[in-house]
């Protein structure tokens, strides 16, 4: 569903959004893209679980937990962070993926490093048996290979396509299904270095960019003016945005209007890539540190 922003931008500039959010109620948005064909390659190889990585408010838990329960595969998610082992009532991403039958194992932050080593997913192994393995993030060929049904013949009208990064998987996937003359500007929602090399084992270099001055700080870092941002947008359009991904996105590209980026006329589409689900969780914190909290 693509949804216009009515808002009136200089130049003659148009926001539109795409909003993947709304796909799933629960596998949403880029997650739903990711899982699909990885959901069908466990069912042909008569996989009956599903292992794979994240962190204490991951969407990609959250999601894999529900197409566990959706579509009657066992989950088993490993955890960063062996201290959250008995907080999981106080953390409803876990609690959430926990009433959708997932099994969670923590482990420490060293361990969790080596989540594409051989042995340690062969350890693995060796405590729960035979599982079909998806990535932290879900990102792999067949997640790219979702994702490149985002787009679609009605949105090549668009000049930029613009989305949230975090693996690299949804990029990808509009990079290889984007038209010739669209440029596809990524927003990573972390800092550090590398991103773009893991997003060429997937797609060709040309005409994608990636923008990396919003990050907010890191991943999961909120500044007080993100929040009102987020707020003020939810206010004037009735979109929710969360603070990690898509607010961080959809902050950068208005930004970089009123900064004279874009040329006159262009015509941008800004994939909602979903996450909402993590907004609760950053509340429950940002109530702790006595600042805004965030609308939906």
């Amino acid at each position: 569903m693509n949804e216009h922003i009515p808002i009136d931008f200089p130049r003659g500039i148009k926001l539109t959004v795409k909003r993947e959010d709304l796909l799933h109620p629960h596998i949403s948005g880029n997650k739903f893209r990711k899982l699909k064909y990885n959901i069908l390659e466990a069912q042909k190889l008569g996989k009956k679980a599903v292992l794979t990585f994240g962190g204490a408010y991951s969407n990609h838990i959250a999601a894999t937990a529900a197409a566990g329960k959706e579509y009657g595969f066992a989950t088993i998610g490993v955890i960063r962070g062996e201290e959250l082992v008995n907080k999981i009532g106080d953390n409803p991403t876990l609690t959430f993926a926990q009433q959708c039958g997932m099994m969670l194992k923590f482990v420490t932050r060293d361990e969790y490093r080596l989540k594409s080593d051989s042995q340690f997913v062969k350890s693995l192994e060796t405590e729960f048996g035979d599982f079909y393995l998806v990535p932290e993030g879900g990102t792999n060929e067949l997640a790219v290979k979702g994702c490149e049904e985002i787009l679609v013949a009605e949105d090549e009208k668009f000049t930029h396509i613009a989305c949230s990064v975090g693996t690299g998987g949804t990029i990808s996937g509009l990079i290889k299904s984007a038209q010739p003359q669209q440029k596809v500007l990524g927003f990573p929602a972390l800092k550090g270095e590398g991103l773009a090399d893991d997003i060429c084992k997937f797609a060709p270099p040309g005409n994608w960019e990636l923008i990396t001055a919003y990050h907010f700080g890191g991943y999961g870092k909120i500044t007080e003016e993100l929040i009102v941002f987020i707020n003020d947008f939810y206010d004037n359009t009735g979109i929710p945005l969360d603070p990690v991904y898509t607010g961080k996105l959809f902050f950068g590209v208005i930004d970089l209007i009123h900064n004279g980026h874009f040329a006159d006329n262009a015509n941008i589409l800004l994939i909602h890539t979903g996450g909402l689900q993590g907004i609760t969780g950053m509340n429950a914190e940002l109530k702790r540190k006595k600042l805004p909290i965030i609308k939906t």
